[in-house]
């Protein structure tokens, strides 16, 4: 059965010209580095797992817009998107995508372990809801510290389902920590429906049993996104302890490269894409005279060629030598006589 898909965001932009636009880049780039991800994964350049975020751009464009540098995001391992707009290279993402010395985790990680402690982008994180305590060790750290940084964590709907969730949203509440809990409901954990695995399927009825403020917002409309995920974070950062936004979205591609995909109706996944990001939000550009389909054509040839270079630099990267091999490996001291 085909689940009832809400009309295309819309109306006026409330930005200015130039952040208007910086958006629309931001998800325009997200989109072609996946896109480019997916193509040189299915001719076996890049190896391992690989979730592609397409669909979702505007989550990660509209909430770390609304960060910090001084802030901590913790992701998943959907998280290309994230590492990029947290200034990450695009460069450095993809040799790590193809296993290369000089990719962001030095080609050890791969897609799931996307890493870069210079831009406090800290996973990367394959395991569910495996991000959440340490979101939490990272904003307790900063409150003891009185750093004044906020710790942005990521996750799926499908990692409320763990115990991790629970034990951590307890813990940011009861010590009171910098911390914000955005939620990316794709409405699928890997092919499990929410009403499948949730007997209550309002995510932010969950929060609030822990005493802390949720949010709800349209994670296809990178006006809502980044509206919500500023005042979560102001709220945060004014000392108002952890908030939990829940932003509602969808993925246009299977959960990974190897799913087949067979739990929803193609239908649906159409249906979705009238609210793909990108083009609602052009749409509303162009009605306000904000953008033309010139200069939107060259945002995309600017994205399309940071790709290309991109992909030109991971491919020539070099592998890491083999002397390496335990570099980073804690070993055991040697048994004494």
């Amino acid at each position: 059965m085909t689940a009832t898909v809400a009309p295309p965001p819309s109306g006026p932009v409330p930005y200015e010209q130039e952040f208007a636009l910086r958006l629309l880049a931001d998800m325009v780039r997200i989109r072609r580095m996946e896109e480019a991800c997916a193509q040189r994964y299915g001719e076996g350049r890049i190896r391992g797992f690989l979730h592609l975020y397409i669909g979702e751009e505007a989550v990660a464009t509209g909430a770390m817009h609304a960060l910090g540098a001084q802030d901590n995001v913790v992701a998943t391992y959907r998280e290309h998107g994230h590492a990029l707009l947290r200034g990450v290279s695009m460069a450095a993402i993809m040799a790590e995508m193809f296993g290369r010395r000089e990719g962001c985790s030095r080609g050890r990680g791969g897609s799931m372990h996307l890493f870069d402690a210079a831009t406090r982008f800290f996973g990367g994180n394959a395991i569910v809801g495996g991000g959440l305590p340490l979101a939490v060790g990272l904003a307790l750290a900063a409150k003891m510290q009185g750093e004044g940084r906020v710790t942005a964590c990521f996750f799926g709907e499908g990692a409320v389902a763990e115990g991790a969730f629970h034990e951590s949203m307890n813990l940011a509440a009861l010590w009171g920590l910098p911390v914000a809990f955005l939620c990316e409901n794709n409405l699928y954990a890997m092919g499990t429906a929410l009403a499948r695995s949730e007997s209550r399927t309002d995510l932010c009825a969950k929060a609030e049993v822990f005493g802390m403020p949720a949010l709800r917002a349209d994670g296809m409309d990178v006006v809502a996104v980044h509206e919500a995920a500023r005042q979560a974070v102001a709220q945060v950062r004014e000392g108002g302890g952890p908030v939990f936004v829940e932003f509602q979205t969808y993925r246009f591609r299977a959960h990974s490269m190897f799913d087949p995909e067979l739990y929803r109706d193609r239908a649906e996944v159409e249906a979705w894409k009238t609210r793909g990001p990108i083009h609602t939000y052009s749409a509303r550009l162009k009605a306000q005279g904000l953008l033309d389909e010139e200069r939107f054509l060259a945002l995309d040839r600017a994205a399309e060629e940071e790709v290309a270079e991109a992909t030109a630099f991971a491919e020539s990267a070099a592998l890491e030598p083999v002397e390496d091999l335990l570099r980073d490996v804690c070993t055991p001291p040697e048994a004494g006589p």
